[in-house]
């Protein structure tokens, strides 16, 4: 994908939602990350975005929302109307008896506003895997595990004499969320929308959204059309060369993140060469589906790519190194007109 993009002769509103990890940045806390969160999702509802999700990552002390449902919880208390959920609960990671209790009560004290966002991956490493008392062959109960989530939050459970509590009175929509064919063929055969991780992983999306269409089949407690969200990262600034400047430092954060602890130290100068070549081309890739620029720029991309997938929503990470940079993106690209009406 490209990174900028001139202006599409005709406007086409889209619908946008955020996806947030309650990043810390470097030299602030966790609770500073949290307070920034709640001003991420404050602005979000105020300027008409869907939802705002929040991803399950452990051991990664730069990433604040481990705790996801917690997290909900804190961000819903302190906003009014925009749905909240999980994007998502590493669901091979947990039992789906004690997530289906974390869900009913989130939205049994805010009900209508809370979304399931269900993956397969750990989550971490395998360290952190062991750590969770999990193992790899966890994952292969996905499906399973997804059918009886769903039947505890209906109230309908699969497993005798064991029921979740609280029941929620409204829905508690359920997503499958995915980088690969899996998902996009499990979404499609349990008739449930499918989220897209092309935001770090687009590898796939193009091929993993024309099989979940070609395959779906709607079931009960699902949905009756196939619904796709296509993830997808933002640099936005007031200005061009400032946006370019942040998405290269967002990069060289990258390498520094996976690099081994001898090349962790590496001048900018070296990691741009790096990201040069044939090696700092695959970082490069998982930022593939990246708009940035101005405000303006912004727009013509996303409209560009919802056209492009035909994805019914787009979520959107704001990548940026200072929790100001961040919340400036969001009414950069609000004050775009790319929003589609509430």
């Amino acid at each position: 994908m490209r990174e900028g993009g001139s202006a599409l002769p005709v406007h086409m509103p889209v619908t946008l939602s955020v996806l947030d990890l309650a990043f810390v940045p470097k030299g602030s806390t966790v609770r500073e990350a949290y307070a920034a969160s709640v001003a991420l999702a404050q602005a979000a509802e105020r300027h008409g975005f869907e939802r705002v999700w929040y991803a399950e990552h452990h051991s990664m002390p730069d990433i604040a929302s481990s705790a996801t449902s917690v997290l909900i919880e804190h961000v819903a208390s302190r906003t009014e109307r925009i749905r909240l959920g999980a994007g998502g609960i590493m669901l091979p990671n947990h039992s789906p008896l004690v997530i289906a209790e974390q869900f009913g009560t989130l939205a049994t004290l805010h009900p209508g506003r809370i979304d399931l966002g269900l993956g397969r991956a750990p989550g971490g490493d395998q360290r952190t895997l062991r750590a969770l008392r999990r193992t790899p062959e966890s994952s292969d109960a996905f499906p399973q595990d997804v059918l009886e989530l769903q039947a505890y939050l209906r109230g309908e459970s699969r497993v005798p004499g064991v029921q979740s509590y609280p029941v929620p009175d409204t829905a508690v929509p359920l997503y499958i969320l995915g980088s690969s064919l899996f998902g996009a063929q499990l979404a499609a055969a349990l008739g449930l929308p499918y989220a897209f991780a092309s935001h770090f992983a687009p590898q796939a999306l193009h091929r993993a959204i024309e099989v979940y269409r070609e395959q779906f089949s709607p079931q009960p407690g699902g949905i009756q059309e196939p619904y796709v969200i296509a993830g997808a990262n933002i640099v936005a600034a007031d200005a061009e060369d400032d946006a370019r400047a942040m998405h290269q430092r967002i990069l060289r954060d990258r390498v520094r993140r996976f690099a081994t602890p001898a090349s962790a130290n590496r001048t900018d100068a070296e990691i741009d060469a790096f990201l040069d070549g044939p090696q700092g081309a695959q970082i490069r890739d998982m930022m593939r589906c990246t708009a940035v620029g101005t405000g303006e720029q912004v727009r013509a991309w996303l409209e560009g790519f919802a056209e492009e997938t035909g994805a019914d929503e787009l979520m959107v990470a704001f990548q940026a190194d200072s929790t100001e940079a961040r919340l400036r993106a969001l009414e950069l690209t609000a004050a775009s007109g790319v929003l589609a009406a509430a």
